[in-house]
């Protein structure tokens, strides 16, 4: 589901209003959506447990592409925003999924465990080229070509609310019987969370890999259209990209968890970075695949580096809104900057998207690899 929304949600906007101005307005939905229902979720996953909330948000998934599905039939603009704010917020809830993984794992497996949750994705980067490459190939794209590719994104989504829904007991009670001291009202208050050393470093590695490679990400896919790609030339790069990502993610967990959090988060946003910059001298969909692949690749030990220092200096019964709120701020950073991208291809081509992601993740790997390290921050070493 999410790779599909990825290909075309720069495209669905601007094929039902035939305004081509706004085509970053559709993945700015999307993750704008997603960060407004990350806050909340995770503070209800504290409260109620895991599974209940992942599980609603898959339901929600599932509303939402139906309800893209229909916009896209009948050509009705708030029809498809509408769908889109329910895919959107899906995606946000799915993705606290992580949070789980912490609660499973000790501090010095942590990454390793997180990894194995993210490591799902690449069955989704398998299937996305499988099953809509083909939905796609010899057609032209119009509003009604994307109608049965939603509805199958939706039978996805049918999938995973199955497989939510099988998970016994809820990981939270993990998290919090291995701590006796950790309990819901051992909690303490966001703002007091957010001022233990080493917090505000880490939500700003979490911020800057996801959101440059979210915004990058959704733009791709309009970039190569605009370079005379087809749509089903799409999904490959955009599979490259998912397998980075997360395909060697097992293995970037223990890399983690050896060489320290604060090494794996300049690492990878440096790889971001070179990554990002490649797009401006490539056009082939081999070289966006590569450049795309790396972007993955670098997001994977910066966000994998930055979650574990996160759980590492929250409580148990704190894990979920701190997750919640980190979530929120890089899902809006990401709406914004797609939306920026959006408007910098449109009057200054690919490179300008190249050269303002490639710095957006250059500047915090420079300040984290040269910051004072306060006592309690990232890990240089298990625990």
């Amino acid at each position: 589901m999410l790779q599909l929304a990825v290909a075309v949600a720069t495209t669905s906007l601007v094929l039902v209003t035939g305004v081509k101005g706004i085509l970053g307005l559709g993945p700015a939905i999307f993750l704008a959506s997603g960060a407004l229902s990350a806050l909340p979720a995770g503070r209800l996953m504290d409260r109620f447990g895991r599974v209940p909330v992942l599980a609603g948000g898959f339901g929600i998934g599932i509303a939402g592409c139906c309800a893209t599905a229909l916009g896209c039939g009948v050509d009705s603009a708030p029809l498809l925003i509408v769908g889109f704010v329910a895919v959107g917020s899906a995606m946000g809830i799915a993705l606290l999924a992580r949070t789980a993984a912490g609660d499973i794992y000790p501090p010095e497996r942590r990454a390793r465990g997180i990894s194995f949750v993210l490591f799902g994705a690449v069955f989704g980067a398998i299937l996305g080229p499988t099953v809509f490459s083909p939905l796609f190939a010899g057609k032209e794209l119009d509003a009604q070509a994307l109608v049965v590719p939603w509805l199958a994104a939706a039978g996805f989504m049918a999938v995973g609310l199955a497989i939510v829904l099988a998970v016994r007991p809820d990981p939270s009670r993990a998290g919090l019987s291995a701590s006796t001291s950790a309990s819901p009202e051992a909690a303490e208050p966001l703002g007091v969370i957010l001022r233990r050393p080493g917090v505000p470093t880490a939500l700003l590695a979490a911020l800057s890999s996801f959101a440059v490679m979210v915004a990058v990400m959704n733009l791709t896919g309009y970039m190569m259209l605009g370079e005379g790609h087809m749509q089903s030339d799409v999904f490959p790069v955009i599979s490259a990209h998912i397998v980075g990502m997360y395909g060697l993610v097992v293995v970037v967990g223990d890399l983690v968890d050896r060489i320290g959090r604060r090494a794996a988060i300049v690492g990878g946003l440096a790889t971001m970075g070179v990554s990002t910059l490649a797009l401006a001298w490539t056009q082939s969909v081999l070289g966006t695949g590569i450049a795309l692949f790396g972007l993955g690749l670098g997001w994977s030990f910066s966000y994998v580096a930055a979650t574990s220092a996160l759980v590492d200096l929250a409580r148990p019964a704190e894990r979920g809104r701190l997750i919640g709120f980190n979530d929120l701020l890089s899902g809006f950073t990401g709406a914004g900057l797609a939306l920026l991208g959006g408007v910098a291809y449109a009057h200054a081509g690919t490179t300008s998207v190249a050269v303002g992601g490639a710095i957006a993740v250059a500047l915090p790997a420079l300040w984290i690899a040269v910051a004072r390290r306060p006592p309690g921050s990232l890990q240089e070493a298990p625990a």
